[in-house]
């Protein structure tokens, strides 16, 4: 067998869960692996999972799991100082993904919200902005979803032990729905669904409930005949909304703008739709 980089021949990888600005879901999906979890301890070493356990190891480690978004001075140099000792970085939801929900102050103003909410505002240290991971330190994977789905994050657990890259699918909720056998909420109950253009990974759960999916599972990279990297058609199905369903543009912007909404694909629409 060749050796790999988590090859069973090796030491344990040593494996952190780091959190930054959150709501600790995606920990808490985790922790849900349950019997699973217990499995991948006697083949990991968790060495950082303040969720989990007080015994906190320093680094370096093999694999950092990190939740949340960059939303405060502090945490800058936190994450390079995490970078610098792992050797494979992977975020986890939509917070560390794309900046999360709380990333709708990026259309406002955070000082003047500082001033109305607190009685001494001066002690607040807080960023203007809410970022992705990624816009300040490389990433070598990305789980999106708001939380994240546990079963996706054991396939690329085990993909990595196994010393093999990761098999993330970048399809979209469409897709899922067609091979699960659910009516399309779109054409049958003329809802504004993302799903055309929102990644798999949730199992189409929104639309096999009636419902139509928000796009917490962020924008899909390739719809069926698009070649991979291309975006989705944001624009088109907004038309569609807009035209078909009557959207106005403040519902066109709020739709955009949800939980993913400062991914550039997503805002770029919100930001057509709020001008108009």
């Amino acid at each position: 067998m060749v050796e790999t980089q988590f090859s069973p021949y090796r030491k344990q990888p040593r494996v952190a869960v780091v959190k930054f600005a959150s709501c600790d879901g995606c920990q808490l999906s985790i922790l849900n692996l349950e019997d699973d979890l217990l499995a991948l301890g006697a083949a990991i070493d968790i060495a950082y999972f303040p969720e989990a356990s007080s015994n906190m190891q320093e680094g370096p480690y093999d694999i950092a799991f990190v939740e949340g978004s960059i939303t405060c001075p502090e945490d800058l140099p936190r994450i390079l100082e995490l970078r610098q000792q792992t050797t494979t970085l992977i975020t986890i939801g939509a917070c560390a993904t794309s900046g999360g929900i709380q990333a709708l102050r990026n259309w406002s103003d955070i000082e003047a919200f500082k001033q109305a909410v607190y009685p001494n505002p001066e002690y607040i240290q807080s960023l203007s902005t809410s970022t992705a991971i990624s816009e300040h330190v490389s990433v070598d994977y990305e789980l999106w979803g708001c939380p994240i789905d546990k079963r996706q994050l054991l396939r690329v657990l085990t993909d990595l032990l196994q010393g093999v890259s990761p098999r993330i699918p970048t399809h979209n909720v469409c897709i899922d729905c067609k091979r699960q056998g659910h009516v399309c909420v779109i054409v049958s109950q003329g809802l504004p669904c993302l799903g055309p253009v929102t990644r798999t990974g949730c199992g189409a759960i929104c639309p096999s409930m009636g419902r139509d999916c928000y796009g917490c599972f962020g924008p899909a990279e390739h719809v069926s005949v698009q070649p991979p990297g291309v975006p989705p058609n944001m624009t088109s199905l907004a038309q569609q909304f807009h035209q078909h369903l009557q959207l106005i543009p403040v519902e066109m912007v709020r739709r955009f703008r949800g939980i993913n909404g400062s991914v550039q694909s997503f805002s770029k629409e919100s930001d057509a739709w709020e001008s108009k």
